[in-house]
């Protein structure tokens, strides 16, 4: 058991035992006892359960707040892109794959941009499932993963086409744009609480 367990326990069991006294001392009917003390251990498991997963929880707030209204995100300003951070603590960026809108998480410690095998097939990721699979690293461990390419990428006002992506069902929710895509940029750079994007200059696309 966790510290923060153990601390959710004792508070748990100190607010029941408060409930119950004050039950007892007005002699209320055993039967009404029992289903309000039922009543409140559903409310204080709730809400100790609200506070173990908070991490969980807010992830998952980003990511649909961040469906809803991530435009406000992410701003273009002359030929930058703007990303200010999440509440989460990291930078999610609003893109179109093959004209189907995807959100990202940017991660410069990724080194290749990953897709979740749902999101792929429905933005119509060219995937090569033929293939032998590749190897890679997460933060939940070895996955294994089927190379891609997106025909068509566009974020913000950068766009790159035959992109390549691995795409495994294990990533879970999350798309990642990874160093494979940051590393194409002119510049990169995070600033106080914003991530600004700098798209290659045009005379290096030419070269």
């Amino acid at each position: 058991m966790t510290e923060d367990q153990s601390i959710n326990l004792v508070f748990a069991i100190g607010a029941l035992v408060l409930v119950a006294s004050v039950l007892f001392s007005r002699r209320i009917g055993f039967g009404y006892i029992i289903r309000a003390v039922l009543g409140w251990v559903a409310i204080f498991a709730v809400f100790i359960l609200i506070f173990s997963y908070r991490a969980e929880l807010l992830g998952v707030w980003n990511k649909v707040t961040g469906e809803l209204l991530g435009a406000n995100d992410q701003q273009v300003v002359g030929e930058t892109l703007r990303l200010r951070q999440s509440a989460d603590g990291h930078f999610w960026v609003n893109a179109q794959v093959n004209g189907t809108p995807v959100r990202f998480l940017v991660d410069s410690g990724a080194t290749t941009t990953a897709m979740t095998l749902d999101t792929a097939r429905a933005a119509n990721v060219d995937i090569d499932e033929s293939g032998f699979p590749v190897q890679i690293i997460t933060a939940n461990g070895r996955v294994e993963a089927q190379r891609g390419f997106i025909q068509s990428l566009q974020v913000g006002p950068m766009m790159a086409e035959d992109f390549p992506v691995v795409v495994a069902e294990a990533f879970g929710g999350s798309n990642v744009l990874g160093m494979n895509f940051l590393s194409a940029m002119e510049s990169w750079r995070v600033e106080r609480m914003e991530m600004i994007l700098v798209p290659p200059s045009p005379s290096d696309d030419t070269q």
